[in-house]
């Protein structure tokens, strides 16, 4: 069983190139030491809501940006071996590729894929979710992302990734479960949706508005907490 390892940060939005390097180097070291693929996002469309959202999460600024990112391994003893192990790869060190954000704000986590439909692509367009799901409806999370992903295709999605948690730590300063205001008997859900390219979603989402079997979905969690954004992948190794 994979285990998708799931981040989400504020980047100074000035610093986007130093981003882009930075997490080039991270990601192919991580595949040098494991790890299958690597995917990091630079927020796009990132609203804001008063309850609940990507930039709430990570305590984003005016000045910054979101960014959305999974790492996919082949199981979780292998991500731990790595994560757990001394940071010998100077790829891997604040010295030898200092972070252009604070660090102190990244959000991470482990997951394991529920559902995974479709295939992974270069490039594209993503639409990155975080959701809070109480633990008693896994089952019936798991059934309805099932059915749903392959309608997600009709409407030209490539790839549908749901991840329940598996190691999600809590922060001092920011945590998945702080950033959808999980209950103890929740757990967080870890999403993503690959287009092929923005017009495509925009498109897709705008036909499943008008789609009979979404309009009286009953969903198995609070969905005013789910938090939600577009994303565009700058890295991808």
């Amino acid at each position: 069983m994979t285990c998708i390892q799931g981040f989400v940060a504020a980047v100074p939005t000035a610093n986007r190139a130093a981003f882009i390097d930075h997490a080039d180097k991270a990601a192919s070291a991580f595949r040098d030491h494991g790890c299958l693929s690597a995917v990091e996002c630079w927020g796009d469309e990132v609203p804001m809501d008063d309850l609940t959202s990507f930039p709430l999460a990570v305590q984003a600024g005016a000045d910054e940006t979101v960014v959305f990112s999974w790492y996919v391994w082949p199981s979780k003893s292998a991500h731990d071996a790595v994560m757990q192990g001394p940071m010998t790869d100077p790829r891997l060190s604040i010295e030898g590729n200092p972070m252009p954000f604070d660090g102190k704000r990244v959000i991470f986590g482990a997951f394991e894929p529920l559902v995974e439909f479709g295939t992974p692509q270069q490039g594209g367009y993503v639409d990155g979710f975080v959701i809070p799901v109480p633990k008693a409806n896994q089952g019936a999370f798991r059934k309805q992302a099932a059915e749903f992903a392959p309608i997600f295709a009709d409407f030209g999605a490539s790839c549908i990734i749901e991840c329940w948690e598996q190691d999600v730590p809590d922060g001092k300063l920011t945590d998945f479960r702080r950033a959808v205001q999980a209950q103890t008997d929740e757990a967080i859900v870890f999403s993503l949706v690959q287009w092929p390219d923005k017009a495509t979603r925009d498109a897709g989402s705008a036909r499943m508005m008008q789609d009979a079997r979404f309009s009286d979905l009953e969903m198995p969690f609070d969905g005013k907490r789910m938090v939600f954004g577009g994303f565009v992948p700058v890295v991808q190794v």
